[in-house]
């Protein structure tokens, strides 16, 4: 489905019933990347909406330069074309420094906070490796889109996951139903590399839920750390041997971490 936000447009999917629970997703990832197990987990309590920033799918074309800042702007703009005044508001990496930005923006749209495997900028930060940046670039800049898929899913995941050939099946199918062009990409790896919100955090009085993997390549398990020190009264959930993908990893439990969450604020 097709939203109106501002003078873009948002490409939106929803399922599920009960309080809003809106999705954002990370750097080079697609509404289908959440994967049906952990979708399936969180529609029993929750009206999911799971949308793609823009640049991905069928949002609209991304013109230049892309700012954390601005994309938060859009989710705000998603649950006011939806006319949904608060929701629950989860987002992972790329989409969670989305999701910091809009929760100082606008804190009175958000029932709950979840920010999952991200970063927030700033002194004693962390961002992944020179080895893994590499690897991930050279995939993509080869040209050979398996190439590219199959080492986004090796530093996104644990060493152990990542070897199940079944699991990697369907991230790769999904992948392939809807890529996203390299110059989106580059352009959103900008974008979190200029998000610092380390200084603002203490703002953020809402119930919060931060959950990272010990294993995360990408934005290592310091950061979960951080943040969770940073927003006083937020829950810390780790996630043992477990890479940046915790709710591919582990969707049944992400799912119910997420449940358990808002039932305690209803509570």
């Amino acid at each position: 489905m097709i939203a109106k936000v501002g003078d873009i447009e948002l490409d939106y999917e929803r399922s599920g019933s009960g309080e809003p629970l809106l999705l954002i997703m990370g750097m080079s990832g697609t509404a289908l990347m959440w994967g049906e197990p952990f979708l399936s987990g969180l529609r029993e309590q929750f009206d999911v909406i799971a949308f793609d920033n823009r640049g991905v799918g069928s949002s609209t074309r991304l013109e230049g330069e892309a700012t954390i800042a601005q994309m938060a702007r859009d989710a705000i703009g998603l649950l006011d074309a939806l006319e949904i005044e608060r929701a629950h508001v989860l987002g992972i990496s790329m989409g969670g420094m989305i999701a910091q930005e809009l929760a100082l923006a606008a804190p009175e749209r958000v029932i709950t906070l979840t920010l999952g495997c991200t970063y927030c900028g700033g002194e004693g930060s962390a961002l992944a490796s020179q080895q893994v940046i590499e690897k991930l670039t050279q995939a993509m800049m080869s040209g050979d889109r398996a190439r590219a898929i199959r080492a986004g899913w090796e530093v996104n995941v644990s060493q152990g996951f990542a070897a199940d050939e079944q699991a990697f099946g369907r991230f790769s199918a999904l992948a392939e139903r809807r890529p996203v062009a390299v110059p989106v990409v580059m352009a959103q790896m900008q974008a979190c590399l200029g998000h610092d919100t380390n200084a603002r955090l203490a703002a953020i009085e809402l119930p919060t839920l931060v959950i990272h993997g010990t294993r995360d390549e990408m934005l290592p398990v310091a950061n979960g750390h951080m943040i969770a020190e940073r927003i006083q009264g937020s829950r810390l959930e780790i996630f043992d041997e477990v890479g940046h993908l915790f709710f591919w990893e582990r969707p049944e439990r992400a799912a119910e971490l997420v449940r358990e969450h808002a039932a305690a604020v209803r509570a």
